[in-house]
């Protein structure tokens, strides 16, 4: 088995942090924190330290965090979270009184950022918006579940240029997490294809899961349908 291999990113880093007006909020699964190929310590290194704020859990109240229950009250924040109640976020801009000052965005894996969002009643308050995008995750050396899935950087790399106005900032916060993964896979990683894809075409390595609900959601991502 091959193991991950050390590397230095700070050439591919901004040489000072980005000026951005946007804040961003991080809402971080616990299980996240051990993982070694994480892309969120990689965005917070390209952003200024008052931007961007990461805060770890599962659970979060106004009892138990204040300020992130203020943040989600305020008319100017926005949630970042696909679904049929989404905006999409380019077009959210156009129309809004007041425009976007602060967005949250949850770090984990696709049932775990789907746990956070809907058993934290504070995530209701925030508009949801949605990225319409149809570029394909670079951060190829983690599985996605789908083709059109996106990292936490990536997703901040697109939305902070949307709500900035640059398109600089996607480049900039891409560069750190393109080179780690060119690095990786030169040291012997694998390309890691998406759920999805496998299941098209055969090629899932894993046997079907007996759990009803979980082999609906293979058969969901096998006929491209959004879960």
């Amino acid at each position: 088995m091959v193991g991950t291999a050390k590397v230095c990113l700070c050439p591919f880093l901004p040489a000072h942090p980005l000026h951005i007006s946007t804040h961003l909020y991080i809402i971080q699964h616990p299980a996240e924190e051990n993982k070694v190929l994480r892309t969120v310590p990689l965005l917070a290194a390209c952003l200024p330290q008052d931007k961007c704020k990461v805060k770890i859990g599962r659970r979060f109240s106004e009892e138990r965090d204040p300020e992130l229950s203020t943040v989600c009250r305020k008319s100017g924040t926005l949630i970042l979270y696909p679904g049929s109640e989404a905006a999409n976020l380019e077009e959210f801009i156009l129309d809004s009184p007041v425009y976007p000052s602060t967005i949250i965005i949850i770090d984990g894996t696709w049932s775990q950022a789907k746990d956070i969002f809907y058993k934290n009643s504070l995530f209701r308050h925030p508009k949801q918006v949605q990225l319409k995008t149809s570029i394909s995750s670079q951060y190829v050396i983690r599985m996605q579940p789908t083709n059109r899935c996106l990292s936490t950087l990536e997703c901040a790399a697109v939305a902070l240029s949307i709500l900035e106005k640059n398109n600089y900032i996607q480049e900039t916060l891409l560069r750190p997490l393109q080179a780690l993964c060119s690095f990786q896979l030169q040291h012997g990683a694998q390309i890691r294809l998406s759920k999805e894809h496998l299941l098209k075409n055969g090629l899932y390595p894993k046997p079907m899961p007996k759990n009803k609900r979980k082999l609906r959601k293979m058969e969901l991502l096998m006929n491209s349908v959004k879960i």
